[in-house]
């Protein structure tokens, strides 16, 4: 089975789990092997998926201010919680391939392959809820075609999202692309590095 396929199965029983509880608050039930890719997969898929439904909420007009705010510091803790498994994944993938000789015409990818399947968490995502759109009951059937047209394009782009993340691993596995992890470096949740932060506790 190419990697593509068993990531994209992952992210579709992560998301069909989730909805069986539709709760932001819920605590995850990993089924895989910790520290296994699966693992991390579904983990990845886990936190999109919550941080989904976050966005959802937070766009309701008569939500409170107070439990907006609460809300949006959960996704900002989930923005980082999804950078660091990123992080983790490509260093997975940095440790199995370390040992690859590098051709000497290899080149680097403008993307690593965790940030692609970070993307491909998200289309995952964005296909459940536009099927979901495409099988209302209650939609006009202008919507509804609407929806399914961009659930066409949708399932496209995931297939050729998911051929070009094979492809790369394919690369890098046989030498003739390397990679590389560079830290996002995310700058407003540090408090050395968000002036909004330090300067607060100079005072």
């Amino acid at each position: 089975m190419q990697f593509s396929q068993s990531a994209n199965q992952i992210f579709t029983e992560c998301i069909e789990y989730y909805h069986t509880m539709d709760d932001v608050d819920d605590s995850i039930q990993n089924p895989y092997p910790e520290k296994s890719i699966a693992y991390y997969l579904f983990l990845k898929n886990w936190i999109d998926t919550v941080q989904w439904h976050l966005e959802d909420i937070i766009r309701n007009p008569g939500i409170d201010p107070v439990e907006a705010l609460k809300i949006k510091r959960r996704i900002d803790q989930s923005n980082q919680d999804r950078t660091n498994l990123v992080e983790l994944i490509d260093s997975y993938y940095r440790d199995i391939y370390k040992d690859v000789p590098v051709l000497p015409d290899a080149t680097i990818n403008t993307e690593s392959p965790a940030w692609a399947v970070d993307r491909l968490s998200i289309l995952a995502l964005k296909i459940y809820h536009m099927q979901q759109e495409v099988d209302r009951k209650d939609a006009s059937p202008a919507h509804i075609e609407s929806c399914r047209q961009k659930l066409s394009v949708l399932l496209e782009q995931r297939e050729d999202l998911s051929s070009a993340i094979d492809q790369l691993l394919d690369d890098i596995q046989h030498g003739r692309k390397y990679m590389k992890v560079y830290k996002q470096m995310k700058m407003y949740n540090d408090p050395e590095l968000n002036p909004v932060l330090y300067g607060k506790s100079e005072k």
